[in-house]
C-alpha cells in the first residue's frame, strides 16, 4: 500500500515560528513542502518520533561567508550541523565575483586577511569557472549541498572589476564608474543576487594590510549602486562600518541611501570596546528609521564576539615572536616538547609579539581581555578570570599566564579574546540588542575566520543560554528569532514558518540535551587547510526540502540544498 506521505514527524511539540505558543502535533511531508500539521491519520514512507521533542522550522542565518566553501564542498559545516537549513552568504563586502581572471590574486588576499581563510585553500579550492556574477551564481548551482544558500554581491568586488587598481587605491569613483556599477548591481540581482554589501571597517584589511577597497566609497558611490537594486525591483543592502569619526552623520548617509533605492537596509551593530557606547546611539537611530518607515534593522550576536587563541588555531599570542615562527611548522606535539623546554621559554618570552605580527586584529588584543577558554567552553568569564587579573595575583606577567594556558591540554587548549560586546564583563549588551523587535539576531559568519572564530553556533547559543538556562526569553520567541525573522528579513516566504504549503525545512529537537563542546581543529580544507569545527548535540533530526540531512549530528549523506536565485514577494 503506497504511502500517504513521504515524511510523517509524529507527535512532536510543534514551534512554528512565528512565537505563537507550541501545539501537540504530528507534521506531514510529501516532497519538498510541508502537506499537513495536525493529528495525522495517514502513513508516512518514513516516520520520526518526536514525542517529548520540540519540531522547529529550519534555521535562516542572514549573515555567513560561504563563498568559497560553497565551490568546494558540499557540507556548510559548522552551520548546518546547528540546524541552519539555509545561509546568505557574500556579507562585508567581500566575495569572488564579479572578478577579472587578472584580479584573482586580489580577492583572495582580501578574503585571506578580511575572513582569515587561508590563501593555499583558496587557490587550491576556487576553480574560477566565472568572471560574471551570474557566471558564479550557475556555477554553483552545479553542486548540491546539504543546506540552501543566498548569495548578495559583494562591494569589493564590483568595485575591483570595475576600478581596477584605482579601486585598491581608494580612489573616488567617478560617473562613469558608478554607472558601470549600478548596471552590475541591477544584472546580478536579475541573475538572483539576494542584495548588495559593503565594508567601511579599518579592521577589514587583505593580508597585505592593505584597507578594503570600500572603505571610502562616497555616497554617491553607494547610492549608484542601491539604486541598481531598485532598477532591478529587488535585494536589500548589507553594511558594516567603523561608524567614525561621527556615527550620527555616517548613519544619516546610510539612511538617505536607503530611501534613494527604497530598498531595506541591515547593518552590524557590537560594542566596539574602544567605543563602548556607540552602539545605543546606533540603535536609536535604527528604531527611529523604522518607526519613520525607513526600513534599516541592526543585526546582533547574542553573546560576545570572541576569538580563540591556540597553538592549533591559526594565531596565539606568540605566533609573530621569531621563536614561535621558527616552530610553527612542526606537529602539535613537538611544539609543545620544545616551549616546555626552559631554555626556549626564556628566549620566547623575551621577544616582542607585536613588531612583525601581519594578524590585522592584533592591535586589539589585551591580556585583560583574554580568559582560559575551559572545556566545557565559558563564554562568560568574569573581570577576575581575565589572564591579566590572574598575573597580578600571581606576581607573574600576563604573557607568562598566556603561555601556561596555550600548554593545558597537551596544547589543545584555547585562550577566549572578546572582541566585541563584552567591554562591561557580562552580556548585557547583548541582552539589551536581543530585546529590540528592530534587531535581527546573527553575525556567526559561518565560513569565515576558519581556525581563529567560532561562532557559526549561534543560534544554538540563543536557545540554550537566552531560553533554557536564563530563560530570558519564551523558547517560542527565539525560535522566531532564527527562522521567520531572518527568512523575512532576507526576502524568503517560502519558509522560515511551519506551515501548510511552505518548504519543508525542519528541526527535531531534545531541548534537555541541546548544546555544543568545546571547539577543536581539523585539517579538511583544500591544501590541507585547517579549521575549528564542534561537536554538536540535541538535533535529533535536521530536514531540508523533505529530506534529513542530518541525525543526532551526524550526516546522512543526503544533498537536498540548492541555490536559491532571488527575493520573492511578501
Amino acid at each position: 500500500m503506497a504511502a500517504d506521505f513521504d515524511l510523517v514527524i509524529r507527535g512532536g511539540t510543534v514551534v512554528d515560528g512565528t512565537g505563537r505558543a507550541p501545539i501537540e502535533a504530528d507534521v506531514g511531508i510529501a516532497g519538498n513542502r510541508i502537506a499537513a500539521i495536525g493529528s495525522i491519520a495517514g502513513k508516512g514512507a518514513e516516520e520520526i518520533d518526536a514525542r517529548g521533542k520540540l519540531v522547529t522550522p529550519g534555521f535562516v542565518d542572514i549573515h555567513t561567508h560561504y563563498d568559497g566553501q560553497a565551490v568546494w564542498d558540499s557540507r556548510m559545516t559548522p552551520s548546518s550541523m546547528h540546524g541552519v537549513t539555509t545561509a546568505v552568504m557574500g556579507n562585508c563586502g567581500v566575495g569572488f565575483a564579479p572578478c577579472k581572471p587578472a584580479d584573482r590574486e586580489k580577492l583572495v588576499e582580501l578574503m585571506e586577511g578580511v575572513e582569515d581563510i587561508p590563501g593555499p585553500v583558496m587557490h587550491e579550492g576556487l576553480k574560477w569557472e566565472w568572471e560574471s556574477f551570474a557566471e558564479y551564481l550557475a556555477a554553483l548551482e552545479r553542486r548540491n549541498r546539504d543546506i540552501d544558500l543566498c548569495a548578495l554581491l559583494p562591494h569589493a568586488a564590483v568595485r575591483v572589476f570595475v576600478m581596477g587598481e584605482r579601486a585598491v587605491a581608494l580612489e573616488n569613483a567617478n560617473q562613469a564608474d558608478i554607472a558601470q556599477m549600478r548596471e552590475i548591481a541591477a544584472d546580478a540581482m536579475r541573475a538572483g543576487a539576494f542584495g548588495f554589501s559593503t565594508s567601511r571597517s579599518l579592521s577589514h584589511k587583505s593580508l597585505k594590510g592593505d584597507p578594503t577597497p570600500t572603505l571610502r566609497a562616497q555616497e554617491d558611490e553607494l547610492t549608484g549602486i542601491a539604486l541598481g537594486m531598485r532598477d532591478a525591483g529587488s535585494g536589500f543592502l548589507e553594511i558594516v562600518s567603523e561608524w567614525a569619526p561621527d556615527p550620527k552623520a555616517e548613519f544619516a548617509m546610510i539612511r538617505r541611501v536607503v530611501e534613494a533605492c527604497g530598498r531595506p537596509c541591515v547593518f552590524t551593530l557590537t560594542q566596539r570596546h574602544a567605543r563602548p557606547t556607540v552602539w545605543r546611539e546606533l540603535l536609536g537611530y535604527a528604531d527611529e528609521a523604522a518607526t519613520a518607515g525607513v526600513p534599516i534593522r541592526p543585526v546582533v550576536a547574542p553573546r560576545a564576539i570572541g576569538v580563540l587563541l591556540g597553538l592549533e588555531g591559526s594565531q596565539n599570542p606568540f605566533s609573530a615572536t621569531p621563536s614561535y615562527r621558527a616552530i610553527a611548522h612542526l606537529p602539535l606535539a613537538e611544539r609543545v616538547r620544545r616551549m616546555r623546554d626552559p631554555e626556549f621559554r626564556r628566549q620566547m618570552l623575551s621577544e616582542d609579539p607585536k613588531k612583525d605580527s601581519t594578524f590585522p586584529l592584533f592591535h586589539r588584543l589585551a591580556f585583560t581581555q583574554m580568559f582560559r577558554f575551559g572545556n566545557p567552553p565559558n563564554y562568560q568569564p568574569k573581570r577576575e578570570d581575565s589572564l591579566a587579573a590572574i598575573a597580578e595575583r600571581e606576581g607573574r606577567s600576563p604573557q607568562d599566564v598566556a603561555y601556561d594556558v596555550l600548554l593545558e591540554d597537551d596544547g589543545n587548549a584555547f585562550i577566549y579574546t572578546p572582541l566585541g560586546n563584552y567591554a562591561d564583563y557580562d552580556l548585557s549588551v547583548s541582552e539589551t540588542t536581543l530585546s529590540d523587535r528592530n534587531t535581527i539576531m546573527g553575525l556567526g559568519d559561518g565560513g569565515a575566520h576558519v581556525a581563529f572564530i567560532l561562532d557559526a553556533g549561534y543560534q544554538t547559543w540563543l536557545l540554550t543560554h537566552w531560553g533554557r538556562t536564563t530563560k530570558r526569553w519564551e523558547m517560542p520567541e527565539l525560535i522566531r528569532r532564527v527562522t521567520s525573522d531572518t527568512a523575512h528579513a532576507a526576502g524568503l516566504y517560502d519558509r522560515g514558518v511551519l506551515a501548510v504549503g511552505r518548504k519543508a525545512d525542519v528541526n527535531v529537537i531534545d531541548w534537555d540535551r541541546l548544546g555544543c563542546d568545546r571547539p577543536y581543529v581539523v585539517h579538511d580544507l583544500p591544501a590541507g587547510g585547517k579549521r575549528l569545527m564542534q561537536k554538536v548535540h540535541g538535533y535529533d533530526a535536521t530536514i531540508v526540502s523533505g529530506c534529513v540531512t542530518y541525525r543526532d549530528g551526524e550526516p546522512t549523506g543526503d544533498l537536498p540544498g540548492r541555490l536559491v536565485r532571488g527575493q520573492q514577494a511578501a
